[in-house]
């Protein structure tokens, strides 16, 4: 996990920089927040390194601006929360029969139980630390990824009413996913909001009494109030990105990308027509032109993929990776302009400055801005601003 506490401004420092605007990631927890309906709480995830920002310094701010619970998917980066001195509501949900089961139950993390072979772990787990386990029971209500399927729901909600009973667990939570609510009108939606009303009635009717029931993600928080329950599992979103243009953009939501990605230029060199570009000489300069060379590459998290097509910003104009992205470096064709070593390039940001964002990345490469941000990689520092709520801004 990335966790610089550097600091400075865009522009200065390493050569290939990813800068996170903590305070612009309060801001996203809070207008999340005001969107939510019936008094429901948020889960802020920070799940693969908080979608590439840093696990630790995300789930700070992130509390710090309200959100009640977090969220991870493998039991690592929950027990490093915990490591931290995180101790609030805390949900791990991809787990697999080695755990580790008893260390989470230890740590007060509430594990998610798909299956009854989950909950049986769970239980072993709990007898063996002494303590009563934390537990949420998933339901497939049309994902078909994790999650208890309906023929097997009312078994496994039975089983963990006994552990219950019997002292060995709690059931904290009733949960399941969303397939395609980043598709506004999919006609998935109504059966699986059916479906998970029917998952809870079946919990109800077996005495379960749990402290949450969530089942909206980030677009169904933006989109689907009647999906609010207790509780909703904020991700892509606490991050100043949307779920999908079909949703909308994030200004439509207050919302503001909290990750900058910039590089100094390590070369600026003239070139005559016709001069090959990178591996496979896939580009060829159309005439004598100013090349200038990025360093950053796939190694970094840059799409190969991104090759011929990637949006930068260099020189004041947004210029296109010309040729392949190599792993360590890329090339811009700058035309007639001209520019220095070190001066700066931006592949994204806010947009503020005129500069691509992730969304911009993810239509030219074909993917999701999910992608683009999650997959930048350790070798890139992340420097961190606004670590502590400033002057006039509100505090939770």
């Amino acid at each position: 996990m990335n966790d610089h506490a550097t600091t400075g401004r865009p522009g200065e420092g390493p050569p290939l920089r990813a800068d996170i605007d903590l305070a612009a990631l309060r801001a996203n927890v809070r207008a999340l927040r005001r969107r939510l309906v019936g008094g429901a709480a948020l889960m802020a995830v920070v799940k693969a390194d908080a979608y590439g920002h840093g696990m630790l310094p995300c789930a700070r701010a992130a509390r710090q601006a309200g959100a009640r619970w977090l969220g991870t998917a493998t039991p690592a980066e929950a027990l490093a929360l915990r490591a931290a001195g995180d101790t609030g509501p805390l949900l791990c949900w991809l787990w697999t029969p080695d755990g580790p089961w008893r260390a989470a139950v230890e740590a007060d993390i509430d594990v998610s139980v798909s299956g009854r072979w989950a909950l049986d772990l769970a239980v072993a787990a709990a007898r063996a630390a002494g303590r009563t386990a934390r537990v949420q029971l998933k339901a497939d209500t049309g994902l078909g990824r994790n999650g208890a399927p309906p023929a097997d729901w009312p078994e496994l909600v039975a089983a963990a009413r006994a552990a219950e009973e019997a002292g060995a667990v709690r059931v904290t939570g009733v949960w399941s996913h969303l397939a395609c609510a980043d598709e506004p009108g999919h006609p998935s939606i109504p059966p699986q909001l059916a479906a998970f009303a029917e998952a809870l009635t079946v919990a109800e009717r077996a005495g379960l009494r749990p402290e949450v029931r969530h089942l909206a993600n980030s677009p169904g928080t933006l989109t689907l109030p009647e999906a609010h329950y207790d509780l909703v599992r904020t991700g892509v979103s606490v991050y100043g990105l949307s779920p999908s243009a079909e949703v909308g953009t994030p200004e439509d939501f207050g919302l503001r990308p909290v990750m900058t990605l910039s590089a100094r230029l390590a070369q600026v060199k003239r070139v005559p027509g016709g001069h090959g570009v990178s591996y496979g000489h896939h580009y060829t300069t159309p005439g004598p032109t100013t090349l200038a060379l990025v360093p950053a590459g796939y190694a970094d998290g840059v799409p190969r993929h991104a090759s011929g097509c990637g949006p930068v910003l260099v020189a004041g104009k947004w210029r296109t990776v010309a040729g392949r992205v190599a792993m360590d470096q890329f090339v811009v064709d700058l035309g007639g302009d001209s520019a220095e070593v070190g001066d700066e390039a931006v592949l994204f940001g806010p947009g503020d400055r005129g500069e691509p964002t992730a969304e911009d990345w993810a239509r030219a490469v074909g993917t999701i801005g999910y992608e683009i941000v999650t997959r930048i990689g350790p070798r890139v520092p992340r420097i961190y601003h606004g670590a502590e709520p400033g002057p006039g801004e509100p505090k939770d």
